[in-house]
């Protein structure tokens, strides 16, 4: 039997339950795993978002209503599954439901159940430069989710995407939208390093871990090909999109006063804490384990972008 087809053999009939599988990274998760074909079960509090609900003619795609919240729902979510992966993240906090509750709370609680319910692999979705200890309230969450994580579930895989990209993001196609104004105000200097990682390289990434046969606990993180600062990535876009904006340095003195003002509106378009992140670079760490030990070569940025222009064009 050819390699590919051996671990198609193994995971056949093996079930991954996925939390956020309707999400900007959790679809293209499920599409890499059943690839593989692996059995998927989508756990969403909207499973109409993006997939069908399960049928007599994909059994293998199930879509689940689930509520990270719940402990009965995630437990519900995770019966007789093999893996499981938490793709459930939050970047503006609302109501109930706040970075503490989601990264920390709910990662928690799904790692929990996963260990009583048996689940022999987690994968939990983090972020580059997740820090226990880090004065940013997102950053600082994200990191006390890990060590919750690795609490209840000590085996645990932990992935950590640079700011990801992909034809239908926030990020990159609000860069685009504002380089076409004449004046593009940066953030700070334009100094912050950024190595923004491609989405589908990233759900590829999990699939892997998710189907190799290694099983000792690591932590991945994933960024694309090149390191920019935040002026070399505009000028690398504006080039590729054929625009050539005026980008002006903006204080980020200046910023926090307009994100505080912003969160008064009742949909703020800026926040203080996606400032924050704007101070702090999002490289991977050269000392982890990235694409290379799982055999992915990360796609550019331009690369992507030219594609997407010439889809538009």
């Amino acid at each position: 039997m050819e390699p590919r087809t051996l671990a198609k053999a193994a995971t056949s009939g093996r079930t991954i339950t996925v939390f956020g599988g309707t999400g900007f990274l959790g679809n293209r998760i499920v599409r890499h795993l059943r690839h593989r074909e692996f059995s998927v079960r989508i756990a969403s509090r909207h499973p109409d978002g993006g997939y069908s609900q399960s049928c007599p003619e994909n059994p293998q795609l199930q879509s689940v209503e689930a509520n990270i919240h719940d402990e009965r729902s995630v437990a519900d979510a995770l019966v007789g599954a093999y893996g499981v992966i938490n793709a459930v993240s939050l970047y503006r906090e609302r109501g109930l439901e706040t970075f503490h509750s989601v990264h920390v709370e709910s990662a928690q609680r799904v790692a929990a159940q996963a260990h009583r319910a048996g689940v022999e692999r987690l994968v939990h979705v983090s972020g580059i430069g997740a820090d226990a200890a880090s004065p940013s309230c997102y950053i600082r969450k994200r990191g006390e989710g890990e060590q919750a994580v690795r609490a209840e579930f000590a085996d645990a895989f932990v992935v950590r995407p640079a700011v990801m990209f992909g034809p239908d993001d926030a990020f990159l196609n609000t860069i685009l939208k504002l380089l076409r104004l004449p004046i593009y105000p940066m953030f700070g200097r334009g100094r912050t390093r950024l190595q923004p990682a491609y989405v589908e390289d990233v759900a590829e990434a999990v699939a892997r871990i998710m189907e190799r046969a290694e099983t000792y606990p690591t932590v991945f993180e994933f960024g694309g090909p090149t390191p920019y600062s935040y002026e070399q990535l505009l000028r690398a876009i504006a080039h590729q999109a054929g625009l050539a904006p005026l980008l002006i340095p903006m204080p980020f003195a200046i910023w926090h006063a307009l994100a505080s003002a912003s969160e008064i509106l009742p949909r703020s378009p800026l926040t203080r804490n996606q400032v924050e992140l704007m101070r702090i670079d999002s490289v991977p760490s050269p000392e982890m384990p990235g694409f290379a030990e799982l055999g992915i070569s990360p796609h550019s940025i331009e690369e992507i972008l030219q594609r997407m222009l010439s889809n538009r064009g």
